[in-house]
C-alpha cells in the first residue's frame, strides 16, 4: 500500500448527494485575492522570472506594486461590478500598508488569513514555529477586523503533515490548500472536520501568467470557458468557481484590460449564480446535514 495522508477518502462527484447554494442557485463563483508583503534583502521572494542575489529590488518593487497600485485598480473594478472579493491577506501589511486592507474590509469583503508574509513558508517551520505562526496571524486579523478569520491559505500553498491540525486547533472551519475537487469537501483533523474550499490551481493567474506565460487574452479566454463550462454542469451538480488573483499580477493595466471582460462576462449571468465569498460557502456548507458533503463521515 501507498503511503497515504489519511484526510480523506475516494468520493467520485457524479456519486454525491445533490445540494443546492442559496436561492436555488448551482453555481458559486468567488474572487480570491492575493495581497502580499516580503522582507527586504532576505528571505524568500517569489521571483519566477529571473531569480537573483539579494538584494533583489526589482523583485521586490514588482511584487509592491501590487500593494500601491494594483490591489486599488482591483478594489476599483469590484466596485464597479458590484462584486465581492476575498482578501487573502499577509498579516505583515497590517503595519505596512494597514489602509489598503481597510478599503477592502469597509466594503464588507472576507479578510482570509495568508500567513505572515511571503518571505516564509509553513514547509521550512518546526511543529512549534508553524503554530506560532498561525496564532499570530490569527490574533492580528482578530485585532484589527475585530473577529478571528474562519479561512486560512498558507503562503505558497505550503502545508506540513501538522497544519490542518494546527488549523483546527486555532478555530479555522476552512481552508483552500488542496486543489482536489470542484465541491467542498471535509477533511478530518485530530481536532475536528475543517473544510477544503476549491482554489484554483490550474488557472491561478500566478501560474498562468508568471510561470506559465499565458498571454492576457488567451488566460482570459480559459477563464471564460472554465465559467461556461462549469455553469452548463452546474445544472447536474452544485459546483464552485474560484478566480485566483494576485494585485501584483492582475493589477497591471494591461492585464486588468483583458480580465475586464472576464467580469463582464461573469456578472451577466449574475441571475444565475451565487457570487460570494469562501466564508460564505462554508457557512452554507456547515448548514447541509451530515452525510451530503464527502468526509463528515470520517470526522
Amino acid at each position: 500500500m501507498l503511503k497515504t495522508h489519511h484526510r480523506y477518502d475516494y468520493s467520485a462527484i457524479n456519486n454525491r448527494p445533490d445540494y443546492s447554494w442559496p436561492e436555488g442557485k448551482r453555481l458559486a463563483v468567488h474572487f480570491s485575492l492575493n495581497v502580499e508583503h516580503f522582507a527586504f534583502g532576505e528571505g524568500m521572494g517569489n521571483d519566477y522570472a529571473n531569480p537573483a542575489p539579494q538584494p533583489n529590488t526589482r523583485s521586490f518593487a514588482w511584487r509592491d506594486y501590487g500593494n500601491r497600485v494594483g490591489a486599488w485598480r482591483l478594489l476599483e473594478l469590484a466596485n464597479t461590478y458590484n462584486f465581492p472579493y476575498a482578501l487573502l491577506t499577509n498579516t505583515e501589511l497590517y503595519d505596512y500598508c494597514p489602509e489598503m486592507i481597510a478599503a477592502f474590509s469597509a466594503r464588507g469583503d472576507e479578510i482570509v488569513a495568508h500567513g505572515r508574509t511571503n518571505a516564509e513558508r509553513q514547509i521550512d517551520m518546526s511543529l512549534q514555529e508553524e503554530r506560532a505562526c498561525i496564532l499570530e496571524a490569527t490574533q492580528t486579523i482578530a485585532r484589527h477586523e475585530g473577529k478571528p478569520p474562519t479561512g486560512w491559505l498558507a503562503p505558497y500553498i505550503s502545508q506540513t503533515h501538522d497544519s490542518l491540525d494546527l488549523l483546527k486547533e486555532a478555530g479555522y472551519r476552512y481552508m483552500m490548500d488542496w486543489p482536489l475537487d470542484d465541491q467542498p469537501v471535509w477533511f478530518k483533523t485530530s481536532h475536528g472536520p475543517i473544510l477544503s474550499i476549491p482554489y484554483s490551481h490550474d488557472l491561478n493567474d500566478s501560474f498562468e501568467c508568471v510561470s506559465r506565460r499565458t498571454p492576457s487574452q488567451l488566460y482570459c479566454d480559459s477563464l471564460i470557458d472554465q465559467f461556461d463550462e462549469l455553469l452548463e454542469e452546474s445544472a447536474r451538480r452544485p459546483l464552485v468557481m474560484s478566480v485566483v488573483l494576485h494585485s501584483f499580477i492582475l493589477g497591471q493595466p494591461y492585464r486588468l484590460r483583458q480580465f475586464r471582460r472576464v467580469i463582464e462576462h461573469i456578472v451577466a449571468h449574475r441571475d444565475q449564480i451565487w457570487l460570494t465569498t469562501p466564508g460564505a460557502i462554508c457557512q452554507h456548507i456547515e448548514s447541509l446535514p451530515p452525510g451530503v458533503v464527502p468526509g463528515m463521515d470520517i470526522a
